[in-house]
């Protein structure tokens, strides 16, 4: 229903903040790490909102970048993960972050998050790693690809391209942009370094 907010922050709570918006102050539950980014009181932001609808109530959810909002989606459709333990996980690390220990599938770093036990921990780690392995062709990958920015993706730089997959966007776009980090970057830096790239648009 609501693609996303922009307007002027006027509440800030310990998992949500309401943002002013034509006269409507919007409450929108988010992570941590959203709250430490927009600010405080009297700040203009705009959030990307996600709207769950039960019978017993309606939620909005706002991130202050897509690929916070990507990974929250990606994780509450995963069997077991609502909103709530979505939240927290994001509050625990980053969109790359979680990207890579899906990739690696590391569940340890996914229980850091309040309330995330062992078991929802590698649930998360084997659904999620399953749908990226179905959308992601590795001999297609290791394919030379056209000259324009787009690379040849093998070692660090393929996990990076998987990973950008994971956040919603296309392998086209991952691997352009990830074609244009330095070779002796980590993962991570590339990842980082891609997204900055994928944000300018």
């Amino acid at each position: 229903m609501f693609y996303s907010i922009t307007g002027t922050v006027v509440a800030v709570e310990e998992s949500a903040a309401a943002i002013s918006c034509a006269g409507v102050a919007f409450r929108c539950q988010t992570s941590m790490s959203t709250l430490r980014r927009i600010g405080s009181v009297g700040a203009q932001v705009t959030l990307y909102t996600y709207m769950s609808v039960r019978e017993d109530a309606l939620e909005l959810f706002g991130f202050d970048t897509q690929e916070e909002l990507n990974c929250f989606k990606m994780l509450i459709a995963v069997n077991g993960v609502g909103p709530k333990a979505a939240i927290a996980i994001l509050s625990e690390m980053t969109p790359d972050r979680l990207a890579l220990c899906i990739a690696a599938g590391d569940a340890k770093q996914i229980r850091k998050a309040p309330g995330i036990g062992p078991k929802l921990a590698q649930r998360i780690v084997l659904e999620l790693k399953d749908k990226v392995s179905r959308s992601i062709d590795t001999r297609e990958l290791n394919l030379s690809m056209p000259d324009a920015g787009i690379m040849s993706a093998s070692g660090a730089a393929a996990e990076a391209v998987s990973a950008l997959e994971v956040l919603g966007y296309s392998r086209q776009e991952a691997s352009a942009a990830v074609a244009k980090a330095d070779e002796t970057l980590s993962v991570e830096d590339k990842i980082k370094f891609a997204l900055k790239l994928l944000a300018r648009g």
